[in-house]
């Protein structure tokens, strides 16, 4: 089983305690977002294949990796880093902190054990294409010879994101816009040709109907990357959360809205005050990072 850590909160930057006393225990209680009994995820070495977390700040949870590696489990980490600025993200870290924190993870952990994440893509205020095309440009080069793969996305409005991306359009006064076909197609193709001259390959994160020459699809929860990493063969099949994604089959032990780094284009909180109000609540000593408690 690969356990994902988690595509639904960001459990390396504000829950590295609460995954570490979950690691030492042996399992997690996960409350499943749609409804029903919550289900236990085992997490020792015998039941898990290899561990995938997904950030936006890896430093508070270097720990944590220390002690995943001590117990001889493999771990992916799916770094999300984009450089655009306070009004789309609140508290993230600045790209060249999280540059500085995946040369260090490379450095430590070997370079197939980190995959960068340009995601999602999307037009707000001065940032149109040329804006992506500059902006992706300098990180993917700050990035050579550290990664070998970056992940992009086009936005995909959902509910949850259409609505915080329209609350900060009436904080800030910044419009947003979802590229188009034919502006995604020749902005993709640019980011692919600028990835592959810095040694990265570009992928496109569930969106078959957007690729285009030089683009592959993305399989971020990717048990071919974790056999690499493992030194070992790790075999899952090929069931994406969502159409068109090519993820491994996996477990999710994260929650929604338990999140507080308030990004604007969040489709994994509907409310961030709620979402900073769990975080300060949730007990790390708790079965489950759940903000309703089991």
């Amino acid at each position: 089983m690969i356990v994902s850590a988690s595509y639904r909160t960001d459990i390396p930057a504000f829950h590295g305690d609460w995954f570490q006393m979950r690691l030492r225990a042996g399992y997690c209680l996960v409350a499943s977002p749609y409804g029903g009994k919550p289900y236990r995820v085992a997490l020792t070495a015998e039941a898990v294949d290899g561990f995938v977390f997904w950030t936006r700040n890896a430093g508070p949870f270097l720990p944590a990796l220390e002690e995943v590696q001590a117990c001889g489990m493999p771990f992916i980490v799916q770094y999300t880093a984009t450089g655009y600025g306070r009004a789309l993200e609140r508290a993230t870290l600045p790209a060249e902190g999280a540059i500085a924190q995946m040369r260090t993870l490379a450095d430590v952990y070997g370079r197939r054990s980190v995959v960068w994440r340009y995601d999602p893509i999307l037009f707000a205020g001065g940032m149109d294409a040329d804006w992506h095309r500059a902006n992706f440009r300098r990180m993917a080069a700050a990035l050579a010879g550290t990664v070998d793969e970056a992940v992009v996305s086009i936005l995909s409005p959902y509910r949850k994101a259409a609505r915080n991306l329209n609350c900060m359009t009436q904080r800030t006064g910044l419009a947003w816009q979802v590229p188009g076909p034919g502006q995604s197609a020749a902005l993709l193709a640019d980011l692919a040709e600028i990835a592959e001259g810095c040694g990265m390959r570009l992928t496109l994160c569930a969106q078959p109907d957007r690729l285009t020459a030089g683009v592959s699809p993305a399989a971020c929860i990717d048990a071919a990357r974790l056999s690499d990493v493992a030194g070992r063969d790790i075999t899952a099949r090929t069931k994406g959360n969502r159409p068109g994604c090519l993820c491994a089959e996996s477990r999710d032990i994260g929650a929604y809205d338990t999140c507080p780094h308030g990004c604007a284009y969040c489709y994994a909180v509907a409310d961030h005050d709620k979402a900073r109000r769990a975080h300060r609540a949730h007990d790390p000593a708790a079965e489950s990072l759940s903000p309703m408690g089991m």
